[in-house]
């Protein structure tokens, strides 16, 4: 895999046949994607290799606009014939699609994409041998089991790598590329206590190059640590407490405020933040950013790239600020219908139209740490994983199982499961009492941890 500073020639070549091809066969506008990537799966499960995968794969996807009329196909089909299948089956369906007088690419002044290297690509990803990458996957499970002789079983100890590179190309002018990479490895143990109750839970390490990954032994410690506390969970009484969200779980209460900041669900006015732009939706120790920019230390994040889905720069935008709502998240479609300007978020397969992804997207950190937050509750649960999409962007009710860790006198006292913890999004964003130190990037979202008061806890 090239870095991003060695273009694929032939992948080039063949989005710009592409789109020569559908620009003859009448699309007035079009737009191709080429893809190549390649990855590697390796499971080992009580030392013994148990799955090993290796695949690679390349595709190209084509967008084509007649007028006010688009459609869409991809292939993976490189070969003359099958390029020209592809570019028919785009303009046959185009032709007999409906007007759309929003759809189109973007207009030539708004393409770009962000300059210099951003870092997306370590091919140290691709160099590691395969022995390596599996006796990392057996280390991580072992130092579980090493751990505590409660930990007897567990769901194996995994490697991944994924190394990637696309090419956009369009009619109006816009051509570009980029290269990422990614490995990772994780271990998910199964403890048991003496009733014979069982528990399981996990933990890993990511990153865009094996330099920055943690050691085997101590996310296997982790793991088994994160198992153990779980046992001998029970169920509490109903009842309104504050409930602090570990970090991990933090992020889907937070990647709630992108889905309503969706300029999709705001045209279609399908989210409780339609109309809301301005006014404060969230406590004032409340700042959410979209960052598609971000590089840590010499590494582009998760959520890094230097174009969006349809070619233009991507960029940071706040969109809530001290608790008021500053922007809607859009691409060109969505913002046409708003009248608004896209804010660089679509995301693009190789078909269909575009998307709105986040960049990296995050809660500001706050000052105090996980503990000191946890100390200051007399009476509360902590949560640590949640079950089910009980989430309405409509209303904004929110209501998931859940299980956790119970808090009394500033100090965890037992494991709490078989709960439902419930409130509405447009209270809890008001009602963030404390905000934690610990953000970190493990993924293109991230948040420290929070905690809510007022939000009920249906238990026994």
């Amino acid at each position: 895999m090239p870095t991003e500073t060695q273009p694929l020639i032939d992948l080039k070549s063949i989005a710009n046949d592409v789109l020569t091809r559908a620009l003859k066969a009448g699309a007035t506008d079009a737009e191709a994607v080429v893809y190549e990537g390649d990855e590697f799966s390796a499971l080992v499960h009580l030392g013994q290799v148990e799955t090993l995968k290796e695949s690679g794969s390349r595709a190209v996807g084509l967008r084509v606009f007649i007028g006010q009329r688009t459609a869409s196909t991809s292939s993976s089909d490189f070969t003359s014939e099958g390029i020209t299948r592809l570019v028919d089956g785009a303009i046959s369906l185009a032709r007999i699609t409906g007007k759309d007088p929003f759809a189109g690419l973007p207009e030539a002044h708004e393409f770009g994409q962000l300059s210099g290297n951003l870092h997306l690509y370590f091919d140290d990803v691709n160099q590691m041998p395969p022995a390596e990458r599996i006796e990392i996957a057996r280390r991580t499970e072992a130092a579980a089991f090493a751990y505590d002789t409660r930990i007897q079983n567990s769901r194996g100890g995994d490697f991944d790598t994924a190394i990637s590179h696309k090419i956009m190309m369009n009619s109006r002018g816009f051509t570009g590329e980029y290269s990422r990479s990614y490995c990772g490895f994780s271990t998910s143990p199964i403890a048991q206590d003496e009733k014979g109750g069982m528990q399981r839970n996990y933990w890993f390490s990511n990153a865009r190059t094996v330099t920055q990954l943690e050691n085997p032994e101590e996310i296997g410690r982790e793991a088994a640590r994160r198992t153990l506390q779980r046992l001998g969970a029970r169920r509490v009484s109903t009842q309104k407490a504050p409930i602090v969200f570990s970090a991990e779980m933090a992020q889907s209460i937070i990647g709630n405020i992108f889905d309503a900041s969706n300029g999709d669900a705001i045209y279609r006015n399908a989210s409780f933040f339609s109309g809301m732009l301005g006014e404060q939706v969230a406590g004032e120790n409340i700042t959410v950013i979209d960052d598609g920019t971000l590089v840590f230390d010499g590494i582009g994040g998760f959520g890094t790239r230097p174009f969006d889905g349809e070619g233009l720069p991507t960029r940071r935008t706040v969109l809530v600020e001290r608790g008021i709502l500053k922007n809607y998240v859009m691409n060109t479609y969505t913002a046409r219908k708003l009248n608004m300007k896209s804010t660089g978020n679509a995301s693009r397969g190789l078909a269909g139209n575009p998307g709105i992804g986040a960049g990296n997207f995050y809660l500001e950190a706050g000052t105090l740490t996980p503990e000191q937050i946890i100390a200051d509750i007399k009476s509360g649960l902590y949560v640590t994983e949640t079950m089910g999409h009980g989430t309405n962007l409509v209303t904004g009710d929110y209501s998931v199982g859940a299980s956790g860790l119970w808090i009394e006198n500033g100090e965890i006292a037992y494991p709490v499961e078989e709960i439902t913890i419930a409130g509405n999004l447009k209270d809890m964003y008001r009602n963030i009492a404390a905000i934690g130190n610990d953000l970190v990037f493990r993924g293109a979202s991230a948040s420290p941890t929070i905690r809510i008061e007022g939000m009920t806890i249906a238990g026994s």
